[in-house]
């Protein structure tokens, strides 16, 4: 059985949740080694990441977090080596066009089964689809960092994004939403096929 090291981020801008750290306060599955809330910070957040990493020794790395405007839960294809900040994290960092790893290649692509993972969650009536792009903040950060550290590791790893949960509906208006309990088991699905 895989060893899965699963993580999420606490709130950041101004929201006081964020569905990625819910998950991990409630989920428990038999192949999570460890499952921790990552900062929402550039450095910081891919530091700790790769501490656990070898911390634990995972034979597999889940990393969540939150995407405003989905309304599927979405396995990210593509880490990009870029760091361009539309807000600040929440120590206050900006950074504008900067590299996640300096010498790093351009993009590392997941190592999770995604497209199988997106059909399983479709076929129990989970909103789920592939998504490209991790966009330019931490949680692409930590997804470049992770894919550089585990590269010449027997590691499988990747990032999913997930949706806005229901209680964030009045920070956020009109964006859609879901409920985390739809997202937990959602995540317990591609444990169990993962695992």
């Amino acid at each position: 059985m895989e060893r899965i090291l699963l993580t999420g981020f606490e709130p950041f801008h101004n929201s006081s949740l964020n569905p990625s750290q819910e998950i991990i306060k409630r989920i428990s599955h038999r192949s999570l080694v460890a499952k921790e809330v990552l900062p929402v910070t550039f450095g910081e957040a891919s530091l700790k990441l790769i501490s656990l990493i070898d911390q634990h020794k995972p034979t597999v790395v889940i990393a969540l977090g939150q995407a405003e405007g989905r309304k599927e839960i979405t396995p990210e294809r593509i880490a990009i080596n870029l760091d361009d900040a539309r807000i600040p994290d929440n120590a206050g960092n900006s950074p504008k066009e900067s590299k996640t790893v300096a010498g790093g290649p351009d993009a590392y692509f997941t190592t999770l089964p995604i497209k199988n993972l997106v059909e399983k969650l479709n076929e129990n009536r989970i909103p789920a689809s592939i998504s490209l792009s991790a966009g330019t903040f931490v949680c692409n950060h930590i997804f470049y960092a992770m894919q550089h550290h585990c590269l010449d590791k027997s590691i499988k790893s990747g990032f999913i994004h997930l949706p806005l949960m229901n209680e964030q509906a009045i920070e956020f208006p009109e964006l859609p939403t879901m409920q985390i309990e739809e997202m937990i088991r959602g995540i317990e699905l591609v444990l169990d096929l993962i695992s």
